[in-house]
């Protein structure tokens, strides 16, 4: 497991791409593969954790309701020229493990060690099954937001809290 910094904190929400950018090092830690329809989903079950227990978003960007399940419209756009192949950080990306809280920390390992064994078909499929996309996603419908209230609502429940 990669060592973080105790004395960076930081109040959450961070950028989208910040925790986008945690997946893609934890991946390239454990020598995992990582695509860009997996690491939506993860994005996905991170913030939709993060509001059922924090009350509170990890990130400010908006999820959409894509026809392969939420995304996250400004990371998947960062990311797309990889197409469905592995995510990779350049060497001259700036991210440090620093860059994110020892408590995001535990959460996103968290969402790491639930979902990260999954293919990218399995996790889509999975969100498909989801109420939050269920009750958005519209074939003829494009930017679609899935509001982080319902996404919060529906994780509380999950969580048992409300």
């Amino acid at each position: 497991m990669p060592r973080v910094s105790l004395e960076r904190r930081r109040t959450v929400p961070y950028p989208a791409l910040t925790i986008a950018k945690w997946f893609i090092a934890w991946a390239e830690a454990e020598r995992e593969e990582l695509s860009n329809l997996k690491l939506q989903k993860l994005l996905y079950y991170a913030q939709g954790h993060h509001l059922g227990e924090q009350h509170r978003a990890l990130f400010p960007d908006q999820i959409q309701a894509w026809s392969h399940g939420p995304v996250v419209p400004e990371v998947y756009h960062e990311y797309k020229g990889c197409g469905s192949a592995t995510i990779e950080l350049p060497d001259s990306d700036p991210f440090t493990w620093d860059d994110v809280d020892p408590e995001t920390t535990k959460l996103l390992s968290r969402v790491w060690n639930t979902y990260g064994g999954y293919s990218a078909g399995r996790l889509r499929n999975m969100t498909h099954q989801e109420p939050p996309w269920r009750a958005h996603f519209r074939p003829d419908e494009r930017n679609i937001v899935i509001p982080a209230s319902e996404i919060e609502e529906y994780f509380a429940e999950r969580n048992g809290r409300s």
